[in-house]
C-alpha cells in the first residue's frame, strides 16, 4: 500500500544564525514544515523577538564561538545556516560547525569578491551551500529585463526551461480561450501551470477558460518563451537602457548582467566614495552622484526616456514611491525590490510591475535543500523551488535517481493528488511538455506545479490508496 510519507517523516534538527529579514524568514518556513529550530544571535532583543512569536530555542551569542554552538547542541544538529550580515562571520560559524558537529552547512556570502570564489570556498569548507541574495536578485532582474512583457521569469533545469507570469491584457487573443485550445492552435510547446482570477488561485485543467486580467504562469523552453509572446501580441524585445536608483550590491551585480546583454546602464547613487568605486567596478557605465529621489535631478537624467527603471535603494518605501513616479511620467518596465514591508495585499493593489524579494530568493533555496536533505529515501532530490502567488503554489524540480512507483508508467496511468500538474520532464537538456502517454524515467528531473505544500520526493504526487 502506498502511504504519503510526509506524515511519517521527522523533522530535521536545524541552527539558524542571524535573526536578521532572511533568519526571521527561515524561521516561519522551516517551522512551518515541522523542523526543530534553535536560532543564535548577538543581540538578546531580538532572540527575546523571536522566541516569542515561534516555538524556537534562542541563545544569545556569537555562532562562531565553540561554546555557543556546544549550548546549541550542535553535536545532535542535521544542518547550521549562517546569515548574518557579516560574509567572514558566516563563513566562520560553517566552519566551527563542519569541525565540531557532524552536520552540513549554509552560509550567505554576499560580497563580490567572495562570489568569484564561491566554487573554492564551498570546496574548501566543505559546505552544503553558498548563497548570495544580491546575486541572485539580479539575475531574476536581469532575466525579466530581457523579456519585459513578463512579470516574473523562474528558471529550472540549470536555465533550459522557465516559467514565465504575465497578465492578459483586454482584447488579447487568450481571452475566453480554453487551455485546450490554446494548446491545440497557439502553442503545443507551452504548458499553463497556475491562473490567478480575482484573488483565488487555480491549477487548470483542458477545458479551463482564460479571461482578460488573469495573472497566468507557463512553463516553456527559454527560446519557445519568447515566441509565445510573439504569438499572442506582445513585446519581446530586451530594454536598450536602464537607469538604477542605489549603488549597492545588487545594484553592481544587475549592472553587470546588463552591460554584458549590451545593455546601456545608468546608476544615480548619493555617496561620492561609492560611485568612484562603481566607475572603477564597471568603466562602461554611467554613474551619477546625486539623491536618486530627487524629481530634479530624475527629469535631468531623462526617466521619461528609460526603458527600464529599477529602483534598489536599502528602503522599501523609497523603491515603492520610485516605481509610482517612474510609472507616471515614462513607459519603463519597473521592477520593485522589496526587503522588509509584509503588507502584501497593499503591494499588489499598487501595480508596482515586477516585484523581487530578496529573503525569499535567499529562503526559497534554502528549503529546496532542506527537503532534499530531508528525503532518506534519495529516489529524488530536489533541484530547484519556487513559491508563487504568495506561497500558495509551489513549483518543486526533483531530481529521478532511482525506480519507484512514477517511473516507467504513462503519465495518464499515474494516480496523481489533485490540484497537481507535472509542467516538464528534463531529459539529457531536452525540455518535455509531456502528454499523457510519457513516462518519467530515472535521469529524468521533472518539475510539478502544485497548490499542496512539503512534498520531499517525487512519489509525493501520488494520491493515497
Amino acid at each position: 500500500m502506498y502511504k504519503n510519507k510526509n506524515t511519517t517523516k521527522q523533522g530535521l534538527k536545524i541552527i539558524i544564525v542571524g535573526c536578521g529579514k532572511v533568519g526571521i524568514t527561515l524561521v516561519e518556513r522551516l517551522i512551518g514544515e515541522g523542523h526543530d529550530i534553535t536560532i543564535i544571535d548577538k543581540e538578546a532583543g531580538k532572540i527575546h523577538d523571536v522566541s516569542n512569536l515561534y516555538d524556537v530555542m534562542g541563545i544569545v551569542g556569537n555562532g562562531a564561538s565553540y561554546s555557543v554552538q556546544m549550548e546549541a547542541n550542535i553535536e545532535e544538529a542535521d544542518l547550521l545556516i549562517a546569515v548574518t550580515d557579516s560574509d567572514e562571520l558566516n563563513l566562520l560559524c560553517c566552519t566551527v560547525a563542519k569541525r565540531v558537529g557532524n552536520c552540513a552547512a549554509i552560509a550567505r556570502v554576499r560580497t563580490p569578491d567572495y562570489s568569484k570564489e564561491v566554487e573554492y570556498l564551498q570546496e574548501k569548507l566543505g559546505l552544503a551551500m553558498i548563497i548570495n541574495p544580491e546575486l541572485e536578485t539580479a539575475k531574476e532582474a536581469a532575466r525579466i529585463l530581457y523579456l519585459p512583457s513578463a512579470l516574473e521569469i523562474n528558471s529550472f533545469a540549470h536555465g533550459q526551461a522557465e516559467m514565465t507570469k504575465f497578465v492578459i491584457p483586454e482584447g488579447n487573443c487568450l481571452d475566453n480561450m480554453t487551455i485546450a485550445t490554446l494548446a491545440r492552435t497557439v502553442a503545443k510547446n507551452v504548458l499553463i501551470c497556475a491562473v490567478e482570477r480575482e484573488g483565488e488561485v487555480y491549477i487548470p485543467s483542458g477545458n479551463f477558460m482564460l479571461k482578460a486580467g488573469d495573472v497566468i504562469s507557463f512553463v516553456s523552453s527559454r527560446a519557445m518563451a519568447k515566441k509565445f509572446f510573439e504569438k499572442i501580441g506582445f513585446e519581446t524585445n530586451r530594454v536598450k537602457n536602464a537607469m538604477i536608483i542605489g549603488g549597492g550590491k545588487t545594484s553592481y551585480y544587475l549592472a553587470a548582467q546588463l552591460l554584458h546583454m549590451g545593455i546601456s546602464v545608468k546608476i544615480i547613487e548619493s555617496d561620492r566614495e561609492r560611485c568612484d568605486e562603481l566607475s572603477d567596478l564597471l568603466p562602461n557605465a554611467i554613474i551619477i552622484n546625486g539623491d536618486g529621489t530627487d524629481e530634479d535631478l530624475l527629469k535631468e537624467e531623462r526617466i521619461e526616456s528609460a526603458e527600464a527603471f529599477v529602483p534598489l535603494t536599502g528602503i522599501d518605501e523609497e523603491n515603492i514611491l520610485l516605481t509610482l513616479y517612474a510609472q507616471k511620467v515614462s513607459k519603463a518596465k519597473v521592477i520593485t525590490k522589496i526587503n522588509r514591508i509584509t503588507f502584501k495585499d497593499v503591494i499588489a493593489s499598487l501595480n508596482l510591475g515586477s516585484v523581487v524579494y530578496p529573503k525569499y530568493i535567499t529562503s526559497e533555496a534554502i528549503i529546496a535543500y532542506v527537503r532534499a536533505k530531508k528525503d532518506s529515501m534519495n529516489r529524488s532530490n530536489i533541484e530547484t523551488l519556487y513559491h508563487m502567488f504568495d506561497h500558495r503554489v509551489e513549483a518543486i524540480e526533483f531530481r529521478v535517481y532511482e525506480k519507484s512507483e512514477v517511473t516507467n508508467t504513462p503519465l495518464m496511468e499515474l494516480s496523481l493528488k489533485k490540484n497537481l500538474l507535472i509542467s516538464f520532464i528534463n531529459r539529457n537538456g531536452k525540455i518535455i511538455i509531456p502528454s499523457g502517454h510519457d513516462s518519467i524515467l530515472v535521469g529524468d528531473t521533472v518539475m510539478i506545479v502544485t497548490t499542496h505544500t512539503g512534498f520531499d520526493e517525487i512519489e509525493d504526487i501520488l494520491a493515497e490508496k
